[in-house]
This record gives C-alpha cells, sequence and structure tokens, in this order.
C-alpha cells in the first residue's frame, strides 16, 4: 500500500474503519449469497463468475480475493449452508437423551427447516441435474453432505432399535426410503410449481412423518 494511501485509511474515523473492516469481513457471505441464487437460477455450468461479481456488486477481482475457481464457490456454498446445518445435526444428536421417535422428527423437520424450505434444496437438484458433467463436485458432494447426512438418519434409526422402540428394520434400505420423499418435495418448489402442480409442505410433512413413524414402531397394532 502505498503512503498516501496509508495515510488516507489512517485519517479515517474509528467508525469508519469499522465499517470498512465489518464490510470486509461480509463480503464472502455476500458472494455465496449470491452464488447460490445464480446456481439455482442458471445451473452450474451456465453461472459464471462475473455474473457472481455483478449480482453480488463487486468486480470480478474482489471476488477472486475470496474465490479462485467457480468450483471453490461452490463448495462455499455448500459449507456455509449444508454442512453447517449438518454439524448443527450431529451436535443434536450427539445432545438428544428423548426418544428415537422425537430424534427422528426432529432431524427431519429441521433439515427442512434449514435446507428444504429455502435455496439450498436447488442445489440438491443442481446436483441431481449435472453431476455427470462435474464428477469431481458429484463426490465432493457424496462425502461432504450425502454421507453425513445418512449416518445421521442411521444412527437415530440404530438408537431406536436398539432401545426397541423401532422394529428391526434394513437401516440402510430405511434410509433411502426416508431421503427419498424428502429430496422429491424439495425439488418439487423448483419443478412441479412450474408444471402447475403445488405441493403443500406441512401437509405433506405431517403425512410423511405419521406414515414413516407408524411403520418403524413397534407399538401395539404396528406391524
Amino acid at each position: 500500500m502505498s503512503s498516501a494511501a496509508s495515510q488516507s485509511v489512517s485519517n479515517l474515523l474509528p467508525a469508519e474503519r469499522t465499517t470498512r473492516r465489518r464490510r470486509k469481513d461480509a463480503r464472502p457471505s455476500e458472494l455465496t449469497a449470491a452464488a447460490l441464487e445464480l446456481f439455482v437460477e442458471q445451473g452450474f455450468a451456465a453461472t459464471r463468475l462475473d455474473h457472481v461479481a455483478a449480482r453480488a456488486g463487486v468486480s470480478k477481482g474482489t471476488l477472486y480475493l475470496y474465490f479462485n475457481s467457480k468450483e471453490a464457490l461452490f463448495k462455499a456454498v455448500v459449507e456455509d449452508g449444508m454442512v453447517a446445518a449438518l454439524v448443527a445435526a450431529e451436535q443434536h444428536l450427539s445432545d438428544h437423551h428423548g426418544s428415537a421417535t422425537e430424534l427422528l422428527q426432529q432431524l427431519l423437520r429441521g433439515w427442512w427447516e434449514q435446507i428444504g424450505s429455502t435455496s439450498m434444496a436447488g442445489v440438491s437438484k443442481l446436483i441431481i441435474a449435472e453431476s455427470r458433467n462435474f464428477p469431481e463436485l458429484a463426490e465432493y458432494y457424496r462425502e461432504r453432505v450425502i454421507r453425513r447426512g445418512r449416518a445421521l438418519l442411521r444412527s437415530a434409526l440404530q438408537r431406536g432399535i436398539d432401545a426397541g422402540e423401532f422394529r428391526p428394520v434394513d437401516v440402510e434400505a430405511t434410509v433411502d426410503v426416508i431421503i427419498a420423499p424428502l429430496l422429491m418435495l424439495a425439488i418439487s418448489r423448483f419443478s412441479l410449481r412450474l408444471c402447475g402442480q403445488e405441493v403443500a409442505p406441512e401437509a405433506y410433512l405431517d403425512a410423511y412423518l405419521a406414515l414413516l413413524l407408524h411403520g418403524l414402531s413397534r407399538g401395539e397394532g404396528a406391524r
């Protein structure tokens, strides 16, 4: 930095310096928010870094100060959104001391509230649509999101089985069955709605959880 520039910065009032520092600290999250919007709207292949910079209101050079490629930006979007939600869910699983039924409901509703009902759900649609063309990103997503999400559900199911709360089931197959309807609900927000088919999320979730938990229950009358 030149001496003139240094003098200019030093002449800023403390409040102005603080505002600039906060703006700089906030910039990565502003960039990932803009990237998420464009990834959902256009897909990964069609999104360009200059589009992201323009959407965020910064220069492309500024974007490169934080992310050196579109792949790095995509990973940051996933880490800030999906991975952060999974970390919180893993902590909830560790701290939970109630029934497995309560735990499973909380995990599934939490996923919907933090991911499925938000723009982050569009990332799942993007992966489904474009994973063949971007296998490295698909592998990253599988390791960071899919494996961890499956592990959460596997642990909750096994906890219920071990406690005698859930009937014995094929855990891996049941994880698949649990995920599929939620994934369908999430991507319907970006697909079926455009075809004129509206899905009421709360009614869908209530019916889904009632059927799932009845099917798992070892209670009287359940098979």
